[in-house]
Order: C-alpha cells, then sequence, then structure tokens
C-alpha cells in the first residue's frame, strides 16, 4: 500500500530494498547519481562574449533551426526570439523545408507569429544563430544563407557536430540545444517569463525524453523546476507533447509494429530490432512524417534489443532514419557511416537507396562498430 505517492517500507512483503536496487543498478552503463556535468558556458568563455557583442550590435537577427524540426530545436530557436524581440531586435525564426511543416504536437508552442519561410530570409542575413543542427546539411534551404551571413553563431548539443559557422557555442554535455539558450538569456540578462519557459521547458522535456534519459543531470532538473516556476502547465504541454495522436497514427503505428524485424545476431550480437513506414502508410490516413518521430519510442522497448531503427518515407521516396540505443553501441558513431550523425545513444541519417538496401548498409555499419 502507498500514501501519497510514497512506495510502501521496504519491510513489506515482496518489496525490494535499496541495496537490491542499487546493485542492479550498478551494472549498467552510465553514470550513477554521484555524477556531474561541467556547467555550461566555462568552455567557451571567448565563444559567449563575442555571441553577445554580435547581439548587441545587430539590430536584425534571424534565428534558424534544423529542417523537420523537433522540441528542442523549435523551442530554442523561439525562446531566443522572444527574449530577443524583447529586447527591442527585429526577429525572424525559420527552418529549411518547403513546405514548413510543424509538428502538431509543437502547435502550442508560443512566438510562432515569428517563424518566415525559408525564402523570407535574406540572402546574405547581417547574423545568424542556428540552433541545433548538428551538420550544415541539415540547416536544408537555409544553409547558403546562413553562411553568406556576416557571421553565423552556431548552439548546439550533438556530439558528432563537426564545427561550423564563424563563433560555435557546442557542448555535447548539455542535454539539450535549450540549456544552451537558458544560458544565453541568463548572460544577456533576460528573465524567462511564461511564453519562454514554455519553449525551454519543450526543449529540455522532449530531448531528455521528460527526464529519463541518461544525459539528464541535477542541473536539468533545477532548470526545469525555474521553467516551472513561472506558471507553465507542464501536465498540459507533457499530454500535447506525448500523450496526443490522431487515430491515423494508430493505424500507421499498427503497420510498423506488424513490419518489426528482431535480428539477435545483430550490432555486434547486442540485437537489431527495425521497421519501416511506407510513404503509402502516411498518405492513406492523413499523417505526417513528422506525427510519427514517436514510433522509435515504442519500438525501442524490447529488452533483447540493444538497437532500434525506423525509417520513414518520405513523398520523394528518402528514408529518413531514427535510431536509439540501449548503451551498448554507439548508435552516432555509426549514424556517421551513414553520413548522419547525433548522440550516442539517439541518432539518425537519411538515405536514397531502397529499404533493403539502406537496412544492409546500417548493419555494416553497426558491425564496423562494435567490431572497434
Amino acid at each position: 500500500m502507498t500514501t501519497a505517492g510514497i512506495p510502501a517500507e521496504s519491510g513489506a512483503a515482496g518489496a525490494v530494498s535499496t541495496v537490491e536496487v542499487e546493485t542492479a543498478l550498478a551494472v549498467l552503463p552510465g553514470p550513477r547519481s554521484g555524477s556531474s556535468t561541467p556547467e555550461p558556458g566555462r568552455p567557451f568563455e571567448a565563444a559567449w562574449a563575442r555571441t553577445l557583442e554580435l547581439i548587441a550590435g545587430t539590430d536584425e537577427i534571424d534565428l534558424i533551426c534544423h529542417i523537420c524540426p523537433d522540441g528542442d530545436a523549435l523551442g530554442s530557436a523561439l525562446a531566443a526570439a522572444l527574449a530577443l524581440r524583447g529586447l527591442g531586435k527585429r526577429v525572424r525564426v525559420s527552418f529549411g523545408d518547403d513546405p514548413q511543416i510543424i509538428p502538431e504536437s509543437l502547435s502550442f508552442l508560443p512566438g510562432q507569429e515569428l517563424i518566415v519561410p525559408a525564402a523570407a530570409v535574406p540572402d546574405a542575413p547581417a547574423l545568424v544563430l542556428a540552433f541545433d543542427a548538428a551538420s550544415e546539411e541539415r540547416l536544408g534551404l537555409l544553409r547558403d544563407k546562413a553562411f553568406a551571413a556576416a557571421d553565423l553563431v552556431v548552439l548546439d548539443h550533438h556530439a558528432s557536430n563537426p564545427g561550423f559557422g564563424d563563433v560555435r557555442l557546442i557542448d555535447p554535455s548539455a542535454p539539450a540545444t535549450a540549456v544552451l539558450v537558458d544560458e544565453l538569456l541568463r548572460r544577456l540578462g533576460v528573465r524567462p517569463d511564461r511564453a519562454i519557459a514554455a519553449c525551454l521547458y519543450t526543449g529540455i522535456a522532449t530531448d531528455t525524453g521528460s527526464f529519463k534519459y541518461r544525459a539528464t543531470t541535477p542541473a536539468t532538473h533545477e532548470m526545469a523546476g525555474r521553467m516551472l516556476a513561472t506558471g507553465i502547465r507542464h501536465d498540459l504541454i507533457s499530454r500535447q507533447l506525448w500523450d496526443t495522436t490522431s487515430f491515423g497514427y494508430l493505424k500507421v503505428l499498427a503497420g510498423a509494429l506488424e513490419r518489426a524485424v528482431f535480428e539477435p545476431e545483430e550490432a555486434g550480437g547486442h540485437g537489431l530490432v527495425w521497421t519501416w513506414v511506407p510513404y503509402q502508410d502516411l498518405a492513406l490516413f492523413g499523417v505526417t512524417v513528422e506525427e510519427i518521430e514517436g514510433l522509435i519510442d515504442v519500438l525501442r522497448k524490447p529488452a533483447e534489443a540493444d538497437v532500434a531503427l525506423v525509417l520513414k518515407q518520405d513523398p520523394d521516396g528518402t528514408l529518413r532514419g531514427s535510431c536509439r540505443s540501449r548503451g551498448a553501441v554507439d548508435v552516432a558513431a555509426a549514424c556517421a557511416r551513414m553520413d548522419g550523425g547525433g548522440h550516442v545513444f539517439a541518432a539518425g541519417f537519411s538515405a536514397r537507396a531502397g529499404v533493403t538496401e539502406t537496412v544492409e548498409r546500417f548493419r555494416a555499419a553497426l558491425a564496423e562498430e562494435t567490431a572497434r
């Protein structure tokens, strides 16, 4: 029996002791509660100083994020834009897709009136701030415009980022790019209001898997607490992010699970589970490819497989691969062999080949990585 959410005491029948839990956890890869992450900003003082100087000296700023933006990318860009607008700057937010599609799960984000088509961004902007783009290719249609800017500042947290732009604020220890934006706002003297807080909370919540991924630190929870203190409804945000879909999504999910394949011998014997979603399924049930981003979190559940892969087909046949690892395999390195990238435990790539050939290449990439 529990009282107010507190588990029964360990002496109760069938209960598991704290020692038993800690012993079980000790064999899992990753940091324990005693580990710490360096405070954002310390390794980048010169870059932060230059960023503040550029912002102070520029009246018009373009803020862009990666194509097919997720909660961290769009939330980070909108939070920074709202803060800069409050400082009197003229701002535009954009991403390099045409058409631009904002997932229904992110439709609540404040500041979307600041979003403009990629074509509306000047060919040679004065200052561009790029958020959450692990590579210049992830800027899509805005890549050339970003590099034509007088100054390009890159804020990112992907370990696979090769380092592009004039000013690089790239911190792989940060659990989300939103953490870097929070640091930027602190240095600008901007105190988040509810609108900014909703964007930043969305960023850290999505990229930590609702605070359950290994990158989550005490500082992550402290930041989330500051956002909650503004009065945002985190319960409604979470419901929109993870617990609301169309009925069509359920039909697409059913088909994807029916096609799922488990290959225990792959990934160096750690196991691979994979599936794919043909564009015909999306069109039949009126579902966008952005709506099925969460499918990977269903496919990754089997304990027998360390690696999960979902291939999503665009109308032109391009396959977008989303990968997850439980910790035994570095999927960022494997995806880099597929001209993609990301994090050790969450990464992705794009491919123009068919499903069979793409999966064969991915198996080979996993084999090369696990053989190292």
